[in-house]
């Protein structure tokens, strides 16, 4: 089982000197991977700094040599599909092929799409996410891509430099349990980020819960794909390591193969470098 660390893109963390020193400390930790969020704005945290994700990815890149570092997650439809091919591909090159690449809806959906006039229609924003995902796919191989969609054009272009990692980097897709289509599109990419109803961010969910959504992905599988497939399971965890363990042994043995590091979404310390630094120096969760 690998371990990540998880940070919002906002607070402390708008700073990507903050992001770099976090970055730094959970390489030396231990930790195999560092992951931000993705939002322009999320109203429920209006008042706080917000920085880019990709430039403080960058920052982490450049404060490290063997984490893995992506976005916990992407909103595709948000973007145009070339610049964020740009935006990876160039991370990817940078970090010597480390991305990660997590995707989804994203959301709040009326604060990250309607409050900037974009269309927040959940089956117009599902189309636009797996057209977006092809593209992706397509431009980070660095082949001419022509293109004619239902959203996205693209005439004779190839996007140079590729990324480091061929044929793409993992593509691990984020929904919400019980929900099936977001796991069912998860099926054909390379990993699931499930949140559940019943344990929102932060929260460690029922390995009940856990069983049934892996046993539902794998049934939805329909080839090898091309790397090993990846349950990402997150929550805040203690960090005495009995009973971290404790916590997540259970998902493991469920079928889990990373566990994500997260403060609780309505905590005090979500956003905050010091308490966020004390459990990244604390090492992972030993099995």
């Amino acid at each position: 089982m690998r371990f990540s660390v998880n940070i919002p893109n906002f607070g402390d963390f708008a700073d990507p000197r903050n992001v770099a020193t976090a970055a730094a400390a959970a390489e030396q930790a231990g930790w195999d991977g560092l992951f931000v969020w993705d939002h322009v704005l999320h109203r429920q945290h209006q008042g706080r700094p917000f920085g880019d994700p990709w430039m403080l990815l960058t920052a982490a890149a450049l404060a490290t040599s063997r984490i893995r570092l992506g976005t916990l997650l992407t909103p595709v439809p948000r973007y145009r599909p070339q610049q964020l091919a740009r935006q990876v591909a160039t991370l990817d090159q940078l970090s010597g092929g480390r991305v990660i690449f997590a995707a989804g809806l994203g959301g709040p959906v009326e604060d990250e799409y309607r409050s900037f006039g974009d269309a927040a229609e959940p089956r117009v924003l599902a189309e636009r996410l797996d057209e977006g995902l092809e593209l992706l796919g397509r431009m980070w191989s660095g082949n001419q891509v022509n293109h004619h969609g239902r959203h996205y054009e693209v005439r004779d272009v190839a996007l140079l430099p590729a990324t480091v990692q061929q044929p793409r980097p993992p593509v691990w897709i984020g929904g919400f349990w019980p929900h099936r289509a977001p796991m069912r599109r998860a099926a054909r990419w390379d990993g699931a980020v499930p949140l559940f109803e019943t344990a929102r961010h932060g929260h460690v969910p029922e390995v009940g819960e856990v069983q049934e959504l892996i046993a539902y992905v794998r049934s939805q599988r329909t080839n090898g794909g091309v790397r090993p497939f990846e349950f990402v399971l997150g929550g805040a965890t203690p960090p005495d390591a009995a009973k971290a363990k404790d916590v997540i042994g259970p998902l493991h043995d469920a079928g889990a193969t990373w566990w994500d590091e997260r403060q609780v979404q309505a905590g005090p310390d979500l956003d905050r470098l010091t308490p966020v630094l004390r459990r990244i120096e604390a090492g992972p969760p030993v099995l």
